[in-house]
């Protein structure tokens, strides 16, 4: 587009030399100097009308015949689009917080906020031109918008308000599935929740493990809580610190959220299979009415009395040895427990329901955890850094008693953990764990034919074949004392 220029007045054009002589008056002393104004301003009023100008615009010259010619984008207005830009830094944050307004319905128009870093509501509410006493009643409405204070930036909030500025509503995320709306119905407050557009997709993964189950599963596209609960599931038939070999392989189906049509995150296991040298455990998640649970396909539940670990992702420093030779001491004493060195702080789980007998400090066994279950068997935890239950105690499986440390004799941080029955050590990684009470005859066609459909997913993902290479490779957990 041809650029616009200012047309500039002839030096000898009439009104500029009336100009001139007013200011040879003006240096005689002829006129006074209130009158100068006045009068330049007449003599270019009375010259513009009689040239066809208005004198409050400026003049644009006619594009020459090359510059009418030229396409419009052959040279940008790089002034124009500098000056542009300068003035839209200069304009307030909310310009760029506050989408143009989207009409919703009928009775609705919403500003949406993006809350940038370093945002608060109440700095959002002054952008908006609402008061501090709005937001603390807002705020303060009820159990629900007291949530709105945590906000985090990328949270996206809208406004509705009137001709004056005044809200009229507003809405917020309040979780996953839930809108927070707050509307104004006269002088009054009131908010409710609506529910979002949520979706429930079922999807398939299977992977081979080559360095770790960790790198396997993100190799996979799972997100470490997934890989956490895969773990959870068989965590009381393979020990993940000392039974995962390179060529183990797992398979899953398992639900994703989606809100409004896009991913939110990955939902429940339905159905999982690990194959673990040679040796394949399933389970479907069935809620036999004491809310979802995992059984095996023969209805017997994958949750055992006991976890074959207290603690996850670790490895074995040292195993049950009743001739071991003491790293400390270096006299042969026996090696009553199994040795799990971790970082220190790692969470240690109670092994299985039952109280706390005794929590306590020596100079041998450092921090220490003594647990009472049922069928008269006892579990220790040594060396801890730090005790998070006390003596006398109820404690649940899989409850946080402690963090790993290297108290007591211990040459590096590390979880030293017994298992006794009748008073006598057991190899906690090969004892017999009690089996839970399996799915009831009423309960369990109703289980078989819910899990049917998703065994026959799991055997497309890992062929039979799969499972059959390293059959009898080893002896399975919990068949010896």
């Amino acid at each position: 587009m041809a650029s616009k220029r200012r047309k500039s007045r002839s030096a000898s054009s009439p009104e500029s030399r009336l100009i001139d002589r007013l200011r040879d008056s003006l240096s005689r002393g002829s006129v006074r100097l209130g009158l100068i104004g006045a009068a330049s301003t007449l003599v270019l009023v009375i010259f513009s009308l009689q040239s066809g100008d208005d004198p409050m615009e400026p003049t644009v010259a006619e594009p020459t015949a090359a510059e009418a010619e030229a396409p419009e984008s052959a040279e940008p207005d790089i002034a124009g689009e500098l000056a542009d830009s300068e003035s839209a830094d200069k304009e307030p944050a909310l310009a760029e917080a506050v989408e143009p307004a989207e009409v919703v319905g009928s009775d609705r128009t919403w500003q949406y906020v993006q809350v940038a870093s370093g945002d608060t509501m109440e700095i959002i509410f002054r952008r908006l031109g609402l008061t501090p006493r709005l937001l603390h009643e807002v705020v303060h409405l009820d159990d629900r918008t007291d949530s709105l204070v945590d906000l985090r930036p990328g949270d996206e909030i809208a406004f509705d308000l009137d001709d004056n500025g005044m809200l009229r509503a507003l809405r917020s995320e309040f979780d996953d599935e839930s809108w927070l709306f707050v509307e104004r119905e006269g002088d009054a407050l009131s908010s409710r929740l609506e529910p979002r557009n949520i979706e429930v997709r079922v999807a398939e993964v299977e992977a081979e493990i080559t360095s770790s189950l960790f790198n396997a599963g993100k190799n996979a596209g799972l997100t470490d809580n997934m890989i956490l609960r895969l773990a959870g599931i068989f965590g009381w038939d393979i020990d993940f610190a000392l039974d995962i070999r390179r060529g183990d392989r797992f398979a899953l189906v398992f639900e994703e959220i989606y809100r409004d049509g896009q991913f939110l995150r990955q939902g429940a296991i339905i159905a999982a299979r690990f194959v673990n040298q040679g040796d394949s455990f399933e389970a479907i998640r069935f809620d036999a009415g004491d809310g979802p649970d995992y059984y095996a396909p023969d209805g017997r539940p994958m949750r055992k009395a006991f976890l074959r670990a207290p603690i996850n992702f670790t490895r074995v420093s040292s195993n049950f040895n009743p001739q071991r030779l003491h790293p400390v001491t270096r006299r042969i004493r026996p090696h009553n427990g199994t040795d799990y060195a971790a970082p220190t702080g790692t969470p240690v789980w109670a092994a299985g329901d039952g109280t706390v007998i005794e929590a306590g400090y020596t100079r041998a066994n450092g921090n220490y955890i003594f647990l009472k279950h049922g069928n008269h068997i006892v579990t220790r935890y040594l060396h801890l850094s730090r005790k998070q239950v006390s003596r006398g105690d109820r404690v649940r499986q899989g409850q946080t008693i402690g963090r790993v440390g290297m108290t007591g004799l211990a040459t590096g941080p590390h979880l030293h953990y017994e298992f006794l029955v009748h008073g006598r050590h057991r190899d906690p990684r090969r004892v017999e764990l009690p089996e839970a009470e399996p799915l009831s005859e009423d309960v369990l066609p109703a289980f078989e034919s819910h899990a049917r459909p998703w065994l026959d997913r799991l055997e497309a993902l890992i062929a039979p074949n799969v499972l059959l290479a390293g059959a009898g490779s080893r002896d399975k957990p919990g068949r010896s004392d």
